[in-house]
């Protein structure tokens, strides 16, 4: 896929969340890399690059203080190349990337992937 698809793709990933959502995001930088660095396998302990979708860096909102306040901007990653290996056409690939920008976004507000797993796991029972 296109470099400029991909992008209107995660751009409508973001437009679809909740205002109020939207409205919270702050200070906060998305960008696309084609794939993982190495450095950012390692300290996640993930061995294979295809195996990462999306990262969030930054201080968590639950986590933020108004004595030590957030210079840098939180980012948000969405590596294209292994979402793309998962999916076989764009019609897979459009709710891969709403479900990689959701994740990561839910770690801006705190959300910890273990708490993703439940939320999901009740969903799958409903």
């Amino acid at each position: 896929m296109e470099r400029e698809r991909f992008q209107e793709l995660v751009l409508e990933a973001l437009e679809s969340l909740p205002r109020e959502f939207q409205e919270r995001l702050e200070n906060i930088v998305i960008v696309i890399e084609d794939w993982p660095s190495p450095a950012q396998l390692a300290g996640l302990g993930i061995r294979r690059r295809r195996d990462l979708l999306g990262l969030y860096q930054g201080v968590p909102l639950t986590k933020r203080s108004i004595w030590q306040p957030t210079e840098l901007p939180n980012k948000i990653t969405i590596f294209q190349k292994p979402i793309e290996m998962r999916c076989s056409s764009e019609k897979e690939i459009v709710p891969k990337i709403q479900e990689t920008v959701r994740h990561e976004i839910a770690h801006y507000f705190g959300i910890s992937d273990k708490r993703l797993r439940e939320i999901r796991a009740m969903r799958e029972e409903q």
